[in-house]
């Protein structure tokens, strides 16, 4: 490792001095990198190597990497945050299995014929848990876009009953299709179909594949455990096989290739009720939970007014494990998810951050807290937590540094996100900028990553990313495709600006961005058309409904005096039971659309109407 320098600074007097107080002044040695890149390596290396799994939240090699990233900080001589402990332990739900209960039997005519496991259905594990004997209906596709005029529910009454429908959608294979032809829309999304039956009072969802064209011949039931969504839909939600499903239609003389092709034909329902047959079905799912661990050290500042503040800069280190959630290779489930630069990368950056901190803790002003976080993957949950239950006080924490995703930059670009959360920032960050990098930014708080979680909560917050490639969410994000100089260049402009930030004199002050219209996602980002609400949900809490970790000012949802804290619970007469709900419910609304909310707020009920605006 080449000697430390410190980063000169002196020239940023004139520009931050209302931002963050005066900067004192570094060696002009400050250009020689400080950040050895070998090392850095070799912590991805370690990381993400294929005995670590993924590194899963919940699984031993989630808490192995927790165990390597403890031992770093204390090597470095970072002080645990927690006592003699350096762990921040929270429940998380990391999936589901199938219990013993499991059980479907046909009805007709007196006679029952058990199905079997496995091979005539399997369950979902979206599905809710109980046991219900139920009629039965053919309900199509199982949609309702009003926009396109078609609506497999229209005059059927499927309360407390049991729906069949197809996987896709119609007109498949039809370039020419409302339904966008050969692009499947979100109305074939399985978990939208389960809303949308709930919605119509439907106690169970059947679906079957697509007899043709849309599919290969074999009648493949859904792998159990494979489905994103809620961890609960609210019905009981099974795949059945072709076979027995033709089985229950034909008494009435059709097949589901007749419906299928009926419907396509002329894009007209063939929804119908199946008479003299019921289900008896009991579905039993046993949702898995584990705990989980954030990694909290701390470095004590030696300035007698500032050390009682800190910067926290953080990375999160749990990854997809075996790709059974959110993976972008499907069919690659099963397959060690390496999560190199996501975020194996940003990690290493954090640990190589504590190390070259810590060698320098005497000239420290401000105190400093190095994160490692776990649960991001499953929407920013340890960041979450750890914002609720902190280790150093929010209110005074000065600010935050996120590194995620940052060992492959391509073109020598990086994205450096939250500039617009502090006057200053944007200087700051550009003079600390001594590896030459092309920074490209954006002033947000929000976004898809941990820093979310601390803007929310009124700190202001500086994110480094290099951006998505074709690895992303892919077994294939492996060690070897880290740009290991690049690499280097960004965790040493991360240093330099976590230096200005715990040496700068005045605490750097808050700012709410006014924010550019998003639409309703799990971490308040994305764009596209359609209608805008404004909340940002928070994702760590379980409670029935939508609680807005916050609302965005100048939104909708703003406008109408709605706030964090708020549970949605009704949109438009729809009742909200998760984030999925909700987002089914706005989508079927447009932008100039005023509709009737309710919110929990507290242990009161609130209704106020939103009027939605466009998406930008």
């Amino acid at each position: 490792m080449k000697p430390r320098y410190r980063v000169p600074l002196i020239l940023l007097a004139a520009i931050l001095s209302l931002a963050v107080g005066i900067l004192p002044s570094r060696s002009d040695d400050a250009a020689k990198p400080r950040i050895n890149a070998d090392r850095l390596h070799e912590h991805v290396r370690i990381l993400a190597a294929p005995e670590m799994k993924g590194r899963g939240s919940g699984t031993p090699e989630n808490d192995r990497a927790a165990d390597y990233i403890a031992k770093v900080f204390a090597n470095a001589g970072l002080e645990p945050a927690f006592g003699k402990s350096y762990f921040q332990p929270f429940k998380v739900t990391v999936g589901a299995g199938l219990g013993k209960g499991n059980a479907a039997v046909t009805e007709k005519g007196g006679e029952r014929e058990p199905l079997k496991l496995q091979s005539d259905y399997v369950p979902l594990n979206l599905s809710d848990n109980g046991h219900e004997r139920l009629a039965l209906v053919f309900a199509g596709y199982g949609i309702t876009a009003d926009q396109h005029h078609y609506d497999d529910y229209l005059h059927m009454d499927v309360t407390g009953k049991a729906v069949i429908v197809l996987r896709h959608e119609p007109q498949e294979e039809n370039p020419q299709s409302v339904f966008a032809g050969t692009e499947l829309t979100t109305y074939s999304e399985i978990v939208n179909k389960a809303i949308n039956a709930r919605n119509h009072g439907a106690r169970a969802m059947i679906l079957v594949n697509d007899p043709a064209p849309h599919v290969a011949e074999e009648d493949a039931l859904v792998k159990f455990g494979s489905l994103a969504g809620p961890e609960n839909a609210g019905l009981l939600l099974i795949h059945a096989s072709r076979a027995v499903v033709d089985r229950w239609l034909a008494p009435s003389g059709k097949t589901l290739a007749d419906l299928q092709r009926a419907i396509d034909e002329k894009l007209t329902p063939q929804s119908s009720y199946i008479a003299d047959i019921a289900l008896d079905l009991t579905v039993d799912v046993e949702r898995r939970m584990a705990e989980t661990r954030n990694v909290v050290g701390i470095l004590r500042g030696s300035d007698p007014t500032l050390a009682s503040e800190a910067v926290v800069v953080g990375a999160h280190f749990d990854h997809l494990g075996l790709g059974e959630r959110n993976s972008l290779a499907p069919s690659q489930a099963g397959k060690v998810h390496h999560g190199a630069d996501d975020n194996a990368s940003g990690t290493a950056a954090l640990l190589e951050l504590a190390r070259s901190l810590a060698a320098e803790r005497k000239s420290l002003k401000r105190s400093v807290v190095f994160l490692a976080f776990s649960g991001e993957e499953l929407g920013l949950l340890g960041s979450s937590y750890y914002t609720k239950n902190p280790a150093w006080p929010i209110e005074r924490t000065a600010a935050m540094i996120n590194l995620d995703m940052v060992g492959r930059p391509r073109d020598n670009k990086l994205f450096v996100g939250g500039i617009g959360t502090s006057p200053g920032f944007r200087e700051l960050v550009e003079k600390a900028n001594a590896g030459g990098l092309s920074l490209s930014f954006t002033e947000s708080g929000y976004g898809s990553s941990d820093h979310q979680s601390f803007y929310i909560a009124g700190v202001p917050v500086v994110f480094f990313f290099s951006g998505l490639h074709a690895d992303y969410h892919k077994p294939s994000d492996t060690a070897e495709r880290i740009q290991s100089a690049d690499h280097a260049r960004v965790v040493e402009l991360a240093l330099h600006t976590a230096e200005a930030l715990v040496e700068a004199p005045q605490r750097p002050q808050f700012v709410r961005v006014q924010e550019p219209q998003r639409p309703v996602s799990g971490t308040g980002g994305g764009s596209g058309y359609g209608a805008y609400f404004g909340s940002i949900p928070d994702m760590g809490e379980e409670v029935e409904g939508v609680r807005f970790a916050d609302v965005r000012e100048g939104s909708p949802a703003g406008a109408a005096g709605l706030r964090a804290g708020d549970v949605l619970i009704e949109f438009a007469g729809k009742p909200i039971k998760n984030l999925y709900d909700f987002t089914y419910a706005l989508r079927a609304h447009k932008p100039g659309e005023t509709v009737a909310v309710t919110v929990l707020r507290g242990k009161d009920k609130l209704t106020v109407d939103v009027t939605l605006t466009q998406r930008k």
